[in-house]
């Protein structure tokens, strides 16, 4: 990818939104004296800028791109790598034995899919062979991220694995040394904790992932 996807969004984001980037999307959800767009509505075209944006650029492309799924207000905001084969295949977000798994770490804290919890990745599209993504991949899709957080405003993030913990945190640690510090990834709180195929390849890491989620749970509660 190269930044004409980003350019491309950026024009038309002004053209339905305005000036106010990224961090200023927040500003359209809370005038609400001015009867704007409900946050469904604010993050349905968001999707639909972003995606228009990918499929004008690549279109002789047959890997879909995925923005992400949940509740527009969820207070529990979780982000993956992204897309597998398997997922890109299906046209859905964490799928087989990785989203069973983590469909079951959900309701164990009393959340799922569409209950005050959305789930996404950092990269929208798969990678070729479900490699690490390059720097200019993860310039080009941050922004993406920034603004799905801007409109939804969750309490807590949840990065899912070291990659994408490292890329938030911009600091290439253990992910041992990632899950123990407080940390924060644009003025919110951000755990990081294990991707659901590295619990599914080593089922002693189950114990420190339900810690996290356990910490996860009660942060939410309090």
């Amino acid at each position: 990818m190269d930044n004409s996807l980003t350019k491309k969004y950026i024009n038309q984001y002004i053209e339905l939104f305005g000036k106010e980037i990224y961090s200023d999307v927040n500003l359209i959800r809370d005038r609400k004296t001015e009867n704007l767009k409900s946050t469904d509505q604010i993050l349905f075209d968001y999707k639909s800028l972003i995606e228009s944006s990918y499929k004008d650029i690549n279109e002789t492309s047959n890997n879909n791109f995925i923005f992400g799924s949940g509740d527009s207000k969820a207070d529990l905001f979780l982000v993956g790598e992204a897309l597998r084969e398997k997922e890109s295949l299906k046209g859905e977000i964490f799928v087989g034995s990785e989203g069973k798994l983590l469909d079951k770490i959900l309701k164990a804290i009393g959340y799922n899919r569409s209950n005050n919890a959305y789930i996404t990745n950092l990269i929208k599209w798969r990678l070729d062979n479900d490699r690490d993504p390059l720097p200019s991949e993860v310039e080009e899709c941050l922004p993406f991220l920034i603004g799905q957080i801007n409109i939804i405003k969750p309490k807590i993030i949840v990065a899912l694995g070291k990659v994408v913990g490292k890329i938030l945190l911009e600091k290439d640690v253990a992910l041992e040394e990632m899950r123990n510090k407080k940390c924060y990834f644009n003025n919110i709180p951000l755990v990081v904790t294990y991707h659901p195929n590295a619990l599914l390849r080593n089922q002693s890491l189950k114990k420190k992932a339900w810690e996290d989620f356990k910490y996860i749970r009660d942060f939410l509660k309090s």
